[in-house]
């Protein structure tokens, strides 16, 4: 079976780093189509209402998506996209018209952050031209070392679609163009962020840049059918007893949850950390069930 070439070795890497163990038989990816097959076959779409994280928050699913819970997306992500385990997410959306096993197919998966209220005060202030030339100066620093290793470069070509924050539902989303190494097909690193009371909601589509009009076309119905339950909205922050994020706007952006190390190293999280690595991987969905399955553009 023939694997994208990234993806093995930023497995191994990430296994490395995090100390966890070698794949388990429920966690070994599939090997052959009529095994992919079946695992689709048990996967247990849901539609409607979903609350998310014991109330936290809630999903309404519309007619056009499909939702799988935390376990099936992890089946998704690591059985069948080849993905190294890791933390589980709170669930993923899929277009309803498509399968895991599509070439056409991407998703965006849900989590969620508890780092306190992030300010959005800066919201009008930052230049998200210099935090780019910034990101990109971090990216080529990592991309050194990661080649030093053996690893492919990264270039971080820029944005794919600028970030745009909405002050009336603090709803905040943006996409960055990424290439890994010689391959032929750019990945596209689209973020969608909801801040509440004790923390962010955490969106991330999987796709390729090719993908990005439909998943920008979708971008709203998406926004609107997620949101956090009254009690944990950001209007419901309570000065006195809550928390309040050490970072703002800029740094979710550059990186979020992990600007904790400075605001720049976070590329190496990016790059790396068990939690973004679908961004890195997803790219390689496509083109791997296409040489794995020998797939053509008709089928």
């Amino acid at each position: 079976m023939q694997t994208s070439r990234f993806l093995i070795p930023i497995s191994i890497l990430t296994l490395t780093l995090s100390g966890l163990p070698l794949l388990a038989d429920d966690t070994a990816p599939v090997k052959s189509r009529e095994e992919a097959e079946a695992l689709v076959s048990t996967l247990k779409y849901q539609t409607g209402e979903i609350n998310l994280k014991d109330g936290l928050a809630k999903i309404k699913i519309p007619a056009q998506f499909r939702y799988l819970d935390g376990a099936d997306a992890q089946t998704v992500l690591v059985r069948l996209w080849h993905n190294p385990p890791g933390g589980k997410s709170l669930g993923m959306l899929l277009p309803a018209d498509t399968s895991p096993l599509s070439s056409d197919c991407w998703a965006v998966t849900i989590n969620y952050e508890e780092e306190g209220y992030i300010k959005d005060t800066d919201a009008e202030k930052i230049d998200y031209t210099s935090l780019m030339k910034q990101m990109q100066e971090s990216t080529r620093k990592a991309s050194q070392e990661r080649q030093k290793k053996g690893y492919p470069a990264v270039e971080l070509i820029g944005w794919a679609a600028p970030p745009h924050y909405d002050a009336a539902t603090h709803k905040m989303y943006w996409a960055k163009e990424i290439k890994f190494g010689g391959e032929s097909e750019n990945t596209l690193n689209y973020n969608i962020r909801i801040l509440g009371r004790r923390g962010v909601l955490v969106l991330n589509a999987i796709a390729t840049v090719p993908q990005l009009k439909e998943i920008e076309k979708q971008t709203p119905e998406i926004l609107a059918m997620v949101d956090f339950n009254q009690g944990n909205r950001y209007a419901d922050f309570n000065a006195s007893t809550d928390k309040v994020a050490t970072y703002g706007l800029a740094a979710l952006v550059a990186g979020g949850i992990a600007t904790k190390m400075g605001l720049f190293k976070v590329i190496w999280v990016f790059i790396l950390g068990a939690k973004k690595i679908i961004i890195i991987a997803c790219v390689a969905v496509a083109g791997w069930f296409k040489k794995l399955f020998k797939k053509n553009e008709a089928a």
